[in-house]
């Protein structure tokens, strides 16, 4: 794995842009407005990702396609933690031989996760010949490139070398919301945890400059955008690896002080350089969501240990309870993985009793996935899939009782929520937690804050009227 960290220069960017400039003449000449489908699989790097590849294939002249269908050219933007959502790309890739030969000149690219794992990449060579371009999240800010080279070249594209993890500054961006927008801060990990392909495939910590991310969270905010999430595998190790001496709690703190009406959630938290400062500094300023995602994965101290996560049952939960204590209010979710390799029926019990005992607004809940190159994928696992699909119910329905009884517990209350959306004849808002609310209200409301009064509520959502 190379460790080392790229900063993209102008003249390369700008070299990219040439790339865009080439590809929007060669259509515009043919008088020719090409379509683009970017479809993302994951999670919200991806997405921030895919906002990215919008943005070069906007500047490259194409407007984007609501379905592979007739468009010109297909991004698949893949995820690699998990093998079902590998055979789901792989399902859906071979589908796409159908597409391209009702529209032979259909050029279909794969990237992101799945794309800087060998065994992917050597089996899109061989089984998958209607894919024109692979490219590892090393190389996206070089997409214009790839593109130009197999519309002009008539030849297949791997870009997949072990580069040095990069950071470049300047990418166009297609955002999916106006009201809502994701802002990467750090890329890479530096944790590998025993059963994560994330480091592997997405390489080492780098940080954004700080005040490239101010610039670029002070021009959203004065385009209107009201709530912004930062994004890295790790956020709480965000600046280690600049001289800057700005932390994550920090930069939190900078953003919060920009004028405007928004306010800031970010992921994901690693529980070991989750500080008290941040906690802190969370409940310091409003414009702070009072929302956290602080994944535990699994209740007993001996799994976590296997797991590499660094810390251990004792620590995590002294986190949560000063957490707790300084934003009462505090909305808390986490992930969970059942069934880890050696994971006992005791030890399933520990996650359990964690579970009960810190009374999660929700989880993100998982069976153990092996994933190949990783160390957990070499572990004795002894547990049958029944036992193991046996404890993930169990699991889920102890937090499904405990998400409807905090639920219940908002009847009555009054919420300030971002209304950001329609379901049905219903608008939906969320709360500064994130919870969803639906309630009967003037569709020009959408993109405003609100009191809702809470009237109901299910396990997965709230209803409301306006106060």
């Amino acid at each position: 794995m190379n460790t080392k960290t790229t900063l993209i220069s102008q003249e390369a960017l700008d070299r990219q842009f040439g790339y865009c400039d080439k590809i929007a003449a060669f259509f515009s000449q043919q008088g020719i407005t090409p379509k683009a489908y970017v479809e993302t699989y994951g999670c919200q790097q991806n997405e921030a990702d895919s906002e990215k590849l919008r943005g070069y294939l906007s500047q490259c002249g194409y407007a984007m396609a609501e379905e592979a269908e007739g468009a010109d050219v297909v991004v698949m933007n893949t995820c690699a933690i998990r093998e079902h959502a590998e055979q789901r790309v792989f399902g859906n890739l071979g589908a796409l031989t159908h597409t391209k030969r009702r529209h032979p000149g259909q050029k279909i690219f794969l990237c992101g996760c799945m794309a800087g794992e060998d065994k992917v990449v050597s089996r899109i060579k061989t089984s998958f010949p209607h894919v024109d371009g692979v490219f590892s999240t090393h190389h996206l800010w070089q997409f214009p490139e790839i593109l130009y080279t197999v519309l002009t070249g008539k030849k297949r594209v791997f870009s997949v070398a072990d580069e040095p993890g990069s950071i470049a500054e300047g990418i166009p961006q297609v955002r999916s919301s106006g009201l809502k927008a994701w802002v990467s801060i750090m890329y890479g990990c530096n944790n590998f945890c025993t059963y994560c392909i994330v480091p592997y495939v997405r390489g080492r910590e780098r940080s954004r400059q700080p005040e490239c991310i101010l610039e670029e969270c002070r021009a959203l905010i004065e385009s209107g955008v009201k709530d912004i999430t930062l994004l890295g595998q790790n956020v709480n190790s965000y600046g280690k690896d600049l001289s800057c001496g700005v932390d994550f709690a920090d930069l939190l703190e900078q953003i919060a002080q920009i004028p405007g009406d928004f306010l800031i959630r970010f992921m994901t938290s690693h529980p070991r350089d989750a500080s008290n400062k941040l906690f802190d500094t969370m409940a310091k300023y409003p414009k702070i969501a009072k929302q956290l995602h602080l994944p535990f994965q699994s209740g007993s101290s001996r799994v976590l240990k296997a797991m590499n996560r660094h810390y251990d049952r004792e620590t995590y939960l002294e986190k949560v309870h000063y957490a707790k204590a300084v934003m009462p209010e505090l909305v808390l979710t986490s992930d969970v993985i059942v069934g880890f390799p050696g994971e006992t029926e005791e030890e399933f019990e520990e996650t359990i009793s964690l579970i009960q005992q810190v009374h999660y607004d929700s989880l993100f809940t998982f069976i153990f996935s092996p994933r190949t190159g990783t160390p957990a994928a070499k572990m004795e696992d002894p547990t049958p899939k029944e036992e193991k699909n046996r404890r993930f119910d169990r699991l889920c329905q102890v937090q499904n009782t405990i998400s409807e009884e905090i639920h219940k517990n908002y009847i009555g209350s009054v919420q300030r929520c971002l209304i950001d959306g329609k379901d049905g004849a219903l608008l939906t808002a969320r709360t500064e937690g994130g919870r969803l609310v639906r309630f009967p209200g003037d569709e020009q409301l959408i993109g405003t804050f609100a009191r809702l009064r809470i009237t109901g509520a299910t396990t997965w959502s709230l209803t409301g009227e306006l106060e």
